[in-house]
């Protein structure tokens, strides 16, 4: 048996093909009692021995003759020995760019209507705008053909961190930082606002800008254009955009710090009670723009470090408005 071109393009199987293939195994589309198949079903027919050629072609000619195919193979060849049915995006989703599979549940396959998981392949030197991430897996196939799989989803924030504080505390601004000489107890220990610079009952209290800024013209006797114009002189436009997740953060409930430690722009804490109490940070957060584009690398990176650290991955797309897109290793 051979899969041929139709004039349209496209790969069909005649005779049995679709009781064989569909009805029993979940390959292709019915075409009466024949079967179009896409590039990659009818390479793993013809990997598996189930057809002899592809339109003449041996298994490694026809995977040599298309851009991206050879890696959409491998994952495609890894998930159905895992067990899973699979097929093209193309035939399942309405606006398919930016995935190539559909995974159905485990026990099911094209027969029903459910999709388990949608899987954007990805080559180890590829690249990955943000937009792609969310609502899918990425599949990234490395320069030996091992595949990573990296479930990307949009996540919600929620906190339960709120704290009382007075108004117009004395302020300044104090280099790349700001300054509250006299802080109220409840500014650090239950809002967990700056680092103390001395002991005390009342220390002097280090703020960064971002935490100045939010602060500011309302428990802060600070102006907020003043911190504003501070920060961009620090770290330009990018300034703003963190001030904008951090200001999101906080509105949840959420207490971001600093996540310099570990390369990120945050590490958040979804409740705070006392400082004296406190538990492990949940996230690291990294913003970025919604043009940003990733390599496949630093993703890895981020993840392998989070993980590493007992925190899940979360990007902060800054644009009109903050969305999160948690990001974590997956094994299938």
């Amino acid at each position: 048996m051979e899969a041929r071109r139709t004039e349209e393009g496209a790969l069909r199987l005649g005779g049995n093909a679709r009781e064989r293939f569909y009805d029993a195994r979940g390959y292709g589309s019915p075409d009466g009692d024949g079967l179009v198949l896409a590039p990659v079903e009818a390479a793993h027919l013809l990997y598996r021995g189930d057809i002899d050629a592809i339109a003449g072609d041996s298994l490694y000619s026809f995977l040599a003759e298309m851009p991206g195919l050879p890696g959409r193979f491998l994952v495609y060849k890894d998930l159905r020995d895992r067990g899973f049915y699979l097929a093209p995006a193309s035939r399942w989703l309405d606006e398919p760019t930016s995935c190539d599979l559909v995974v159905f549940p485990r026990g099911e396959g094209p027969w029903g209507e459910q999709v388990e998981s949608k899987i954007a392949v990805v080559g180890e030197r590829d690249t990955v705008p943000v937009g792609r991430l969310g609502d899918r897996t990425l599949a990234i196939v490395d320069e030996e053909s091992a595949i990573t799989y990296l479930d990307s989803s949009p996540t919600p924030i929620e906190g339960a961190t709120s704290v009382e504080l007075p108004a117009a505390i004395p302020a300044m601004l104090f280099g790349d930082r700001a300054l509250v000489p006299d802080a109220p107890p409840a500014l650090h220990q239950e809002g967990f606002y700056g680092q103390p610079l001395d002991e005390g009952d009342r220390p002097a209290l280090q703020l960064s800008l971002l935490e100045a800024c939010y602060l500011a013209e309302g428990p802060l006797a600070l102006a907020p254009e003043l911190v504003t114009q501070r920060g961009r002189e620090v770290e330009g436009e990018r300034f703003e955009r963190r001030l904008q997740v951090y200001t999101t953060l906080r509105t949840a409930g959420v207490v971001p710090k600093t996540g310099f430690k570990f390369g990120a722009d945050f590490r958040t804490y979804a409740e705070v009670d006392s400082v004296d109490s406190l538990g492990h940070s949940e996230l690291l957060v990294r913003v970025v723009t919604t043009d940003h584009v990733f390599s496949p690398r630093d993703l890895s990176l981020d993840v392998r470090l989070a993980h590493g650290v007992r925190k899940r991955m979360v990007y902060a797309l800054a644009g009109e408005r903050t969305r999160f897109v948690a990001l974590e290793r997956l094994t299938p």
